[in-house]
Formats: C-alpha cells, sequence, structure tokens
C-alpha cells in the first residue's frame, strides 16, 4: 500500500512549497535501470516514515483539541457541581474538582502549543526527507549514466540537504522551552489530581478523577 500511494504522497510534499523543493526530473529517473531503483529503497522508506511522522503529529494534534474540549466541560460540571453542593464537604470536593480542571485544561493548552510546534517540525523534517530522496535519485542517474543527469549539479542537492537538517536541528533545538512549559504544567495538574483523589478515597473509584 505504501509504495502504491508513493507517487501521490511525493505530488503532496512537492506541492507544499518552494522550499527545499528542488527536484529531479522525472523523465531521468524513468530510465534508470531496475538494479538503480532497488538503491533508493532505503530513501524511500526514509521518506515514508516521515509522512508518517507528520499523521502521527496531526492526529496528537486533534487529540489533545478533543481533550480540551473534553476537559473544560468537565470544568464546567464541576463548577454546576459546587452550586448545588447541599453541605460544605461536597463543596469542598467540588472545589477540589475545580481545581483539578481548571489545572487540566492549562496543562492540556500547553500541550497543544507543543504538539503545534512538533507538527511544525515534523512538517519540516518531511522536506528533508524529501531532500535526500532526491538527492538519492540524482546520485542514482548520475552513476548509471543517464543522460541529461550531467547537467545537474550534485553540489546544489547536497546544499539543499544540509540546509534543512540544520534548519530542523535549530527548531528541535527551540522546542525546550514548549517542553518545559508543558512539563511544568503537567505537573502542577498531577498536585491537583492526587488531591482531588485523596479527598475522595481512591482515584480509580472517584468519580471526580480521570486520567488522560
Amino acid at each position: 500500500m505504501r509504495h502504491t500511494l508513493f507517487p501521490l504522497l511525493l505530488l503532496l510534499v512537492a506541492a507544499c512549497g518552494p522550499r527545499y523543493g528542488m527536484r529531479v526530473p522525472d523523465k531521468l529517473v524513468a530510465k534508470l535501470p531496475y538494479e538503480s531503483r532497488i538503491e533508493l529503497l532505503e530513501a524511500e522508506n526514509d521518506l515514508a516514515l516521515a509522512i508518517d511522522r507528520v499523521d502521527e503529529a496531526n492526529n496528537e494534534t486533534s487529540r489533545a483539541r478533543d481533550a480540551i474540549r473534553r476537559a473544560r466541560a468537565r470544568l464546567k460540571a464541576a463548577k454546576d457541581e459546587e452550586d448545588r453542593a447541599p453541605d460544605e464537604a461536597s463543596r469542598e470536593v467540588a472545589r477540589l474538582a475545580i481545581d483539578e480542571a481548571e489545572a487540566r485544561v492549562t496543562y492540556l493548552r500547553a500541550k497543544q502549543r507543543l504538539n503545534v510546534s512538533l507538527r511544525e517540525v515534523e512538517e519540516l523534517a518531511l522536506r528533508c526527507a524529501f531532500a535526500r530522496f532526491e538527492l538519492a535519485r540524482l546520485l542514482a542517474a548520475r552513476k548509471a549514466k543517464v543522460e541529461g543527469s550531467e547537467k545537474l549539479q550534485p553540489e546544489r542537492f547536497e546544499s539543499q540537504v544540509s540546509e534543512c537538517e540544520n534548519e530542523t536541528q535549530k527548531e528541535r533545538e527551540a522546542l525546550a522551552e514548549d517542553t518545559a512549559q508543558e512539563k511544568t504544567a503537567r505537573e502542577a495538574w498531577e498536585v491537583k489530581k492526587e488531591a482531588l483523589a485523596k479527598k475522595t478515597f481512591d482515584a480509580r473509584a472517584s468519580p471526580y478523577v480521570e486520567n488522560l
């Protein structure tokens, strides 16, 4: 299935924009002998894995969006529970539930900011994989002495790969702040969750406590 869809995926990547989009003409690759095409499998698999990582990053963003929606609903329910509480003990539990729900929303929003940043990095990494694939196609064409391949300069394709990988590395390093904020928010939420769990005796049985 992956190899059946691969030409379509290549078109998708190429259509995303001009950055790191220098390509080897398909008519040159079409002239490659079978043994040369086999040599492209590693770069092709690398590109397919990069596409998978972008898909997973998109899925994680969607899951977090749904989790935020549920968390906001839980917060509203906790506030309603406080208003309906018949006694002080019930109000105390409701207030703890509100604290937990607010911390949960804060954490999930921090997680979503990190998810979005990670998705952008994976999209850039996909461009790098595409650039590596094009370099592999060019080298295979030149190795097979395909007519016309001598007009393309490997140095330009190598530079495209290098520049993209350097940019990706910088973008990954820039994730440190979002990662730290996500960790801090999660730890704060876990403290509130534990406080609520203790008040309701058992986190596993409590109707107020829900794991992500």
